[in-house]
């Protein structure tokens, strides 16, 4: 009988090698967008370091690595240290953000700079895309951010890239809304429904109006420094620009409010001197000089994850948010006219038949600069 053949040798199996967790630094990230960044990287299991001051919410994230210091000089608790990718929250001034890319850039390999879509020149055109031409200011070195809001976030912009080249993300957000919203500018619409009676409704229901929940811009930024999307990109939602009709239904089906809305027409408010994008946040007029600003091309983020959530969950988590803080906090909306003011243009608009107009071959304004800074100003 032969003998048995001696059994193969069974190979190890190959061990894996312990994967590293990414090491992410935020400058800024105890405002608005910076903890839900936060939050984003912490649930990916990512190491999260945080600069700022030490100032708002300190008590936010007691277990992550705080380092103190200002971006205006005082950078030194940044030195010697390296990370994956930095995500930039807090610069409006390019020479701010000059500092802090130079000090950077040879400490991590990836900077993300949280920019806004008040960077483009020209809103008279729908569907702006990452090419389109950026506003400019007489003199680069003014650091008058609201003033020149835009102009100066898009040098901050430049600058970024010009330290880092190739190495950078400039993500342009529309108006950030959401939980923890401290503008209140798009809480302003959930909390007047809900409070019921006759309501201003702004233009005509098809005007459109975009934002986009912080929660899903910070997934979008977390899954930018995963991929490496470096460049420019609309960080604007819904996935489709929403009509502001389609808005105020979610609205009222979220709360169950018997609110009636009552539109009025763009020509009417302004002859009766409401202020787009303040007294009436979010909207503004979808002709002339503002005819494009509900209406930016987000493309190029969806074909690299951007996913937005549906408007009902937005304006539902909105409204619990804003139920959730205290009753003094309550007691005032930040954005948005005082209820007297609205009953006043609602008067006026009833009687309009009784008076001649005056707004008949007036040219529609464009939002005024400061309040189209689409949400970053509080990024944080």
């Amino acid at each position: 009988m032969a003998p048995a053949a001696t059994p193969a040798p069974i190979a190890a199996a190959p061990v894996a090698a312990a994967s590293k967790a990414p090491r992410l630094l935020v400058l800024g990230g105890t405002g608005f967008l910076g903890p839900h960044v936060v939050e984003a990287a912490l649930a990916k299991s990512w190491e999260v370091t945080l600069f700022n001051r030490g100032k708002t919410r300190p008590e936010l994230f007691p277990d992550v690595e705080k380092l103190q210091g200002d971006r205006d000089g005082k950078l030194d608790a940044l030195r010697g240290r390296s990370w994956d990718a930095v995500i930039d929250t807090s610069g409006y001034v390019p020479r701010i953000v000059g500092d802090s890319a130079k000090l950077l850039a040879d400490a991590v390999e990836h900077y993300v700079f949280v920019s806004s879509i008040s960077a483009y020149a020209d809103f008279a055109k729908p569907g702006i895309v990452e090419t389109d031409p950026v506003a400019t200011m007489p003199d680069p070195t003014v650091e008058r951010v609201m003033e020149f809001y835009g102009a100066l976030k898009a040098l901050c912009e430049q600058t970024a890239e010009a330290t880092m080249p190739g190495r950078v993300t400039n993500v342009r957000p529309g108006f950030i809304v959401g939980p923890d919203d401290p503008t209140d500018r798009f809480t302003y619409w959930p909390v007047r429904v809900a409070r019921g009676g006759e309501m201003v409704a702004p233009g005509v229901p098809a005007d459109p109006v975009q934002f986009i929940d912080v929660r899903d811009l910070s997934a979008w930024i977390i899954g930018a420094v995963e991929h490496k999307h470096m460049g420019i990109y609309n960080l604007c939602g819904p996935r489709e620009p929403m009509p502001m009709g389609e808005l105020l239904q979610a609205c009222l089906e979220v709360t169950g409010s018997d609110a009636k809305l009552t539109w009025v027409d763009t020509p009417f408010l302004e002859a009766n001197k409401v202020v787009f994008g303040a007294d009436l946040p979010i909207w503004v007029p979808s002709v002339g000089e503002s005819a494009g600003f509900g209406q930016v091309s987000n493309a190029k983020a969806l074909a690299t994850g951007l996913v937005c959530r549906d408007v009902k969950t937005v304006v539902a988590d909105t409204l619990a948010y804003w139920n959730s803080l205290p009753e003094t906090r309550r007691k005032t909306l930040r954005a948005g006219w005082l209820p007297q003011r609205e009953v006043e243009v609602l008067a006026a608009f009833h009687a309009r038949d009784t008076k001649p107009s005056k707004a008949k071959g007036k040219k529609t304004k464009a939002p005024r600069r400061a309040e189209t800074a689409a949400a970053a100003s509080s990024a944080g």
